[in-house]
């Protein structure tokens, strides 16, 4: 009797891992299942069985790049706003290809893929929460706290996607950069 084929976790985050590499490196439109199987070492039969197809293989991949950045601003929260910018910028130097898959935009033009609205929410709550908790120190201006949130994130984000990008001179030093218009933006809040 034959071994009934087991598609662990293992197999289901390196199916996640390979696919936003591959799909950074080649875009969607060429990227099969057969090379995501490949790459992962295991079979197109895992992909169907853990995912469904490509289209739900690439929303289970934007959906894991959200958990994971959403966990890392988690983890700097407590550092507040400066922290959680910093957080930003490491996680999206760290995670390259999958900082490209949740913004990029080339999935949705490819393929009816967006991140779970529930997923991507809930990675923007801590920026949120600290926006509040600034306010109610007397720190930030009193305004919606949603909007002060998107205004801060649509800054770090330009940043970083041009960071990412490798827009301007190769000797750009980014950090400083980064670090300048973290504190820019801290002025331009604060109450």
């Amino acid at each position: 009797m034959a071994r009934p084929i087991v598609h662990d976790q293992h197999v289901q985050q390196r199916l996640l891992a390979v696919t936003a590499d591959l799909v950074d490196r080649e875009g969607p439109a060429r990227v099969t299942l057969r090379d995501v199987a490949a790459a992962a070492e295991t079979s197109t039969t895992a992909i169907y069985s853990l995912f469904g197809g490509k289209a739900q293989l690439l929303t289970a991949a934007v959906d894991d790049g959200f958990r994971s950045f959403g966990e890392s601003q988690k983890a700097a929260a407590k550092g507040g706003l400066l922290e959680l910018g910093r957080a930003y910028r490491v996680w999206a130097l760290e995670h390259p290809a999958l900082y490209r898959l949740m913004f990029g935009g080339a999935l949705a033009a490819y393929v009816d893929c967006s991140p779970t609205p529930d997923v991507a929410s809930d990675s923007m709550l801590p920026l949120v929460e600290a926006v509040v908790a600034a306010q109610t120190a007397g720190r930030l201006r009193n305004d919606d706290p949603t909007m002060v949130a998107m205004a801060i994130w649509g800054q770090v984000h330009g940043l970083v996607s041009l960071e990412l990008a490798q827009m301007n001179d190769p000797a750009t030093d980014w950090a400083q950069i980064y670090e300048a218009a973290l504190d820019s933006v801290a002025r331009a809040w604060a109450a």
